[in-house]
């Protein structure tokens, strides 16, 4: 299997554990992933309510790029991301005015965009490409007794609901407990963790982080897992003034990919688990190895 690649800004920045995990994970199951050449920012979903004609214009070079890599599918992990170079391929389709923005401008650079570039989130292949029983054979490490709060945040299943629910997806679900992990019922999975709110309009945002991490920990869950690059900052980054302004639900919020690489027996640093501001409890006894003796798994936040 073989798929082109946008990273995005943040799995080259803050997010860079969640392509150190992605990697080496897709390689583990046999998946090639071509990293677009000279990709650029796709202008995140805030500048779509700035001037959506050139946010369109910003996500639709990528489109362009995707198309002339090759036939393959574009593998797009951050949720921004996929959210927005999806939207472009909806707009360029159903508004021509948009359609003529896209063209004008991208002639200038010599590009063309026909639109024939499917747009695939991670959990997408590894679901319906890969299979499930595919990944649970690829386990060494089973995640026995390890509790898990599977977080989707709001943007990868609305508006496009195109490879899960929109309002209970559970194909991160099925591959945790795949891995071995006890997959919690969360209610909240697709409800916002606020986004830019938490640098905008603190009060509001980090309010909105702490109800979900209050939750994560009522469930009795030892981590939550998402697949969005902002979420995992704000559930990781802000403990200290939300644990001062409402109290305790310190819990460590790691992406899926990095779950699935311990699952498989890859090495935590390795995985980017060192970079956490919070971090994630060592897994002796209750993660059994198929191959050998346990081993605790104990990884050093990063410095604050």
């Amino acid at each position: 299997m073989k798929y082109s690649y946008f990273p995005g800004c943040s799995l080259k920045g803050l997010g860079r554990a969640y392509e150190e995990s992605l990697l080496p994970v897709m390689k583990h199951l046999g998946v090639e992933v071509i990293e677009l050449e000279d990709w650029n920012c796709c202008g995140a979903t805030a500048y779509m309510s700035v001037d959506e004609h050139e946010a369109c214009v910003l996500a639709a070079r990528n489109l362009a790029i995707a198309e002339q890599t090759g036939p393959y599918d574009l593998l797009a992990p951050c949720s921004a991301c996929y959210l927005v170079l999806n939207k472009t391929k909806h707009n360029v389709t159903d508004f021509p005015s948009i359609r003529q923005s896209v063209d004008r401008a991208l002639e200038t650079t010599k590009l063309s965009y026909k639109g024939t570039t499917a747009v695939r989130h991670p959990l997408d292949v590894l679901f319906h490409d890969i299979g499930v029983e595919a990944i649970k054979q690829k386990v060494v490490r089973p995640l026995t007794g390890l509790k898990v709060a599977p977080y989707y945040g709001c943007q990868v299943v609305r508006p496009y609901a195109t490879f899960d629910e929109a309002w209970n997806p559970v194909t991160m679900d099925k591959i945790l407990a795949a891995l071995g992990a006890e997959v919690l019922h969360y209610p909240l999975k697709t409800k916002c963790c606020g986004g830019s709110l938490t640098g905008t309009i603190p009060e509001a945002g980090l309010r909105m982080c702490y109800i979900l991490m209050k939750e994560a920990v009522r469930r009795g869950a030892d981590v939550i897992a998402t697949i969005c690059p902002l979420c995992q900052f704000n559930l990781d980054a802000y403990h200290d003034q939300i644990e001062k302004k409402w109290g305790p639900a310190r819990i460590s919020t790691v992406y899926f990919t990095q779950l699935m690489g311990l699952a498989f027996g890859m090495d935590p640093r390795q995985l980017g688990l060192n970079r956490n501001f919070i971090p994630m409890k060592s897994l002796p006894a209750r993660a059994s190895q198929t191959s050998a003796a346990p081993q605790e798994q104990t990884v050093a936040p990063v410095a604050k």
